[in-house]
């Protein structure tokens, strides 16, 4: 039986402006097709009943957005052991490589290693240690990540659970996934 990795039942982003009091929420999931996405790697991704699914190998899905501040949020459920995921954020494809890791901030999606759900990761580097592991395998769960200027945040499910202060990465897609299943 293959593992596979369930992500984003609702996506939404907020934009601030900083000469705007109120943030506006976007959605960069319509919840039906890929439309606003584009994909690298051998993963396969689909939509089924309203939720992106990654599966079948390693691979990265971007939106068409870039951003430098923002407020994101998503539904998230990863589906089998040793199963390993990512929201990426002020990243992009190498260009020299475009199926190769970006480069960029990682807010890790993962209950199977050290740097489990929660973690900041740089590329292929645990960064910002999560306070504690709330996530389990075949559960769903909020995950919420703010960015202003050099200071970012997680929370899951409302519970702060990392802060990290790093200016390394600027601007770049405001996320994308990675998936890596195993099976």
């Amino acid at each position: 039986m293959k593992k596979i990795i369930l992500l984003l039942l609702v996506l939404m982003i907020g934009l601030t402006e900083m000469t705007e009091a109120k943030s506006k929420w976007i959605s960069l999931f319509n919840g039906k097709d890929l439309k606003g996405w584009f994909v690298r790697g051998k993963a396969t991704w689909t939509v089924q009943d309203g939720v992106l699914v990654g599966e079948g190998g390693m691979g990265h899905i971007y939106t068409d957005a870039t951003c430098t501040d923002f407020e994101a949020k998503g539904m998230f459920r990863i589906s089998g052991d040793k199963s390993n995921s990512g929201f990426y954020f002020r990243a992009n494809p190498p260009a020299d490589n475009p199926d190769g890791f970006p480069r960029g901030y990682e807010a890790q999606i993962c209950n199977s290693q050290d740097a489990y759900t929660g973690w900041l990761w740089k590329p292929g580097t645990p960064t910002g240690k999560a306070t504690e592991l709330l996530t389990k395998d075949g559960e769903w769960f909020e995950y919420r990540i703010k960015v202003v200027g050099s200071h970012i945040e997680f929370w899951i499910n409302d519970k702060p659970v990392m802060t990290y202060d790093d200016s390394e990465y600027k601007t770049g897609v405001i996320l994308q996934f990675r998936v890596i299943t195993q099976g």
